[in-house]
């Protein structure tokens, strides 16, 4: 279903433990992990669990040589650490299958990439857009790729993406004015964006937080599937004289 740029990132190489899947996480150690990523989590939708985090972190929290470990015991762990997560996002991707349909659609001439010409029509949208829309979707006419739709002469719905943590996926942000809500404006430049990033060979990656509904009905109805839920450490950084 998902790609191989998706499952090779996420995935671990050997096969997910039975004890993982009866609820508890997987432990995979990883010295590659950038300094604010020292622990996280990811639930699959098929139910495969994995908690990746380095070795110092295993240390302090215990879970060295650890081969999995329970709900119960990560939340214990964590709280005698004085370690925080930040709050899991939804993780999106489309699938292989239907990439070939998004990139041969036919893109109304309302909706079309957006460049610094736009500036003038792109601050306006910024001023009337929510200002929690604006901080949370994270839509910037500076981003790699920015596209947007016009109605009734003015930007109405933007959508920009970036490079992804050096990754060959393409975040994305999708924001509405919300008396043009119910349109179907979000899924078509959602999916506009989506068919230039594949064209560029980047993946597009919709990320949202799990109580953000609203947004997770735009990434289904805009043909991404759910891959999983991920989690980062956020505060607390855990260390060895915590052990």
């Amino acid at each position: 279903m998902f790609s191989r740029t998706v499952t090779n990132y996420w995935l671990p190489d050997t096969a997910p433990d039975a004890a993982a899947r009866a609820g508890g996480y997987r432990v995979i150690t990883d010295g590659s992990l950038p300094g604010n990523w020292t622990l996280m989590t990811l639930e699959t939708s098929s139910g495969d669990r994995f908690l990746t985090l380095t070795s110092a972190q295993a240390r302090c929290l215990g879970l060295s040589g650890v081969p999995t470990v329970s709900d119960a015991a990560l939340r214990s762990a964590l709280a005698a650490a004085g370690v925080a997560l930040h709050g899991a996002d939804y993780l999106f991707y489309l699938p292989v299958e239907d990439q070939s349909a998004v990139r041969a659609e036919t893109v109304p001439g309302e909706t079309r990439q957006l460049t610094m010409a736009d500036a003038g029509a792109f601050a306006q949208f910024a001023v009337a857009a929510p200002a929690q829309d604006m901080e949370e979707a994270f839509v910037e006419l500076g981003h790699w790729l920015v596209w947007g739709t016009f109605a009734d002469g003015r930007l109405v719905a933007a959508a920009s993406m970036y490079p992804w943590r050096g990754t060959h996926f393409a975040d994305l942000g999708i924001i509405t004015l919300p008396e043009y809500r119910g349109r179907g404006l979000a899924k078509r430049t959602v999916r506009a964006i989506s068919a230039r990033t594949l064209a560029a060979g980047y993946e597009p990656q919709y990320r949202c937080q799990l109580d953000n509904t609203p947004s997770a009905s735009l990434a289904r109805a805009a043909g991404f599937a759910q891959f999983g839920t991920w989690d980062v450490i956020a505060s607390g950084m855990c260390t060895e004289t915590n052990s």
